[in-house]
């Protein structure tokens, strides 16, 4: 780790003495809720692609927390090698990754998935993601190129909102209405096309056919050029538990003949990866 930097500079994570308020719109739900780790994941939610690097200001402002806070927190993930000191900046290390690949270790059937998904990729010649509902989001946990399509840069761990999406569609579908409604009404329901379907009733709408269905189509709505297809993948007690989807471009391939031709091996994969979830919860 560098040397701290001069005693007078406002970014140096060695000097600040000022006492740490709570963190921005953080409040203790219960006498459960430990804060201090909550603290802890937001300094480490701070770090993304566009802010690899930050200082310990920027830090503070980008969790909501006093310099002192961010500090002490910093400074912990220091010695325990998740982030590392470089003068004034700070970075995660590689070793970030163990906290990402617990989860996926945790479910070892998303290694069974894997072959089935490269050879759906390999007959359809297009991309295959499998990914899971998080709030009002959807995180991908398992992904297997075909090439680039998105501007978007997609890897396991990437986000994009369920409302827009053909897997967020699916997983929704798969929600009680309560909870759907709940999912909706927190979205920040955005027109990122002129195709993105923005209004609550309509998405209800969609989402009841998907259910009738058992599949989702999109159609450029969460990028221009981007069509995909999504099918559920279900416990062993029927409950959707994750989406797998096939990705392409408009250029080449309508939505309409994407599941006219692609539909059947969709389907037929998650109904294998849904035999084996079955076969280990």
């Amino acid at each position: 780790m560098a040397s701290p930097a001069a005693p007078d500079n406002p970014d140096n994570p060695a000097t600040d003495a000022s006492v740490e308020p709570a963190a921005a719109g953080t409040e203790k739900p219960s006498d459960t809720y430990v804060q201090s780790f909550a603290r802890g994941l937001s300094v480490i939610r701070a770090f993304d692609a566009q802010h690899p690097a930050q200082t310990l200001s920027e830090i503070a402002q980008a969790s909501g927390l006093t310099r002192a806070g961010a500090r002490r927190i910093l400074l912990t993930l220091v010695g325990l090698g998740y982030v590392r000191a470089d003068g004034r900046l700070f970075r995660l290390t590689p070793k970030i990754l163990d906290l990402g690949f617990a989860y996926l270790t945790s479910m070892p059937f998303w290694n069974l998935a894997e072959p089935i998904m490269e050879a759906l990729s390999q007959e359809v010649h297009e991309s295959c993601s499998i990914s899971v509902l998080d709030g009002t989001e959807i995180v991908y946990v398992l992904r297997v190129p075909a090439r680039k399509i998105m501007t978007i840069n997609l890897s396991i761990g990437s986000r994009l909102p369920a409302y827009c999406s053909s897997m967020g569609r699916v997983l929704l579908a798969g929600l009680p209405d309560a909870e759907l409604d709940r999912v909706l009404r927190a979205t920040d329901l955005r027109a990122r096309t002129s195709r993105t379907v923005t209004d609550i009733e309509a998405l209800k709408a969609i989402i009841a056919g998907i259910r009738a269905r058992g599949w989702a189509q999109n159609d450029q709505e969460l990028e221009e050029g981007l069509v995909s297809l999504a099918a559920p993948i279900r416990s062993r007690g029927g409950q959707v538990i994750a989406a797998i989807n096939i990705s392409g471009q408009a250029n080449r391939t309508s939505a309409d003949e994407m599941a006219g031709n692609f539909l059947p091996p969709l389907l037929a994969a998650s109904e294998k990866i849904s035999n084996l979830v079955g076969l280990r919860t």
